[in-house]
């Protein structure tokens, strides 16, 4: 591999990691947009810090900090910044194996805890102002009602519930959305795992290829 394709590999991890970094910036700023808005509550009581705007905060955090390590260590050919990069895709990739493993493994005990935490929940409706917003954004999205249907509601469904018999709890609702979207969120998560491994394979091919480039040099 010559100094052209030593170029081509830099710019090419150089871009790859610049669309990340604006993504990840989109997404923090989502984040930051919806903590400060606070449209959607907190759901479970027991995990207060688990709003969507928390997670879309620490997701592009996350992404920028690593996209920056990458824009910076191919443009400036740093080793050091490099495999910075790489070691935190490495542990971003192991993470995300070992939480799908967990899922799958303790899916039962999940969905219990799920279905607790959401019962816990209705009974603050009207008590909890933040819970109140996350239900009822719950219930509008995905026209459902309550956990396990409008009967949950001991003092009557809000406003929030879909009128009709046949209206399905939204537990059930969100279980039967992921069931019949599986194979795209499968797919989805295997193109971000591939991202990633294609990501690392280049960060350390560059790395090595300013080795090779150093020693031809007698730098």
């Amino acid at each position: 591999m010559g100094m052209s394709s030593l170029k081509l590999l830099k710019y090419v991890l150089f871009i790859f990691n610049l669309l990340f970094w604006v993504c990840g910036c989109c997404i923090l700023g989502f984040g930051i947009y919806f903590l400060v808005q606070n449209t959607y509550g907190v759901l479970f009581r027991n995990l207060p810090f688990l709003t969507l705007g928390n997670i879309l905060v620490i997701v592009g955090s996350i992404i920028m900090v690593v996209a920056f390590l990458g824009c910076m260590g191919s443009i400036k050919e740093n080793k050091c910044l490099l495999m910075s990069f790489f070691v935190l895709l490495l542990i971003i990739l192991l993470a995300e194996v070992t939480i799908a493993i967990q899922l799958f493994v303790y899916e039962q005990k999940l969905n219990t805890l799920v279905a607790e935490g959401l019962n816990d929940s209705i009974q603050h409706y009207h008590s909890d102002n933040s819970t109140m917003k996350a239900w009822d954004f719950i219930q509008t999205q995905l026209q459902c009602c309550g956990v396990n249907g409008s009967s949950d509601w001991t003092s009557g469904p809000p406003s929030s519930c879909p009128s009709g018999a046949d209206v399905q709890g939204c537990y059930n609702k969100a279980k039967s959305w992921f069931h019949s979207n599986f194979l795209y969120i499968g797919i989805i998560t295997i193109c971000v795992c591939v991202i990633q491994v294609l990501g690392m394979s280049f960060a350390l091919t560059l790395n090595c290829q300013i080795d090779k480039t150093s020693q031809a040099l007698g730098l």
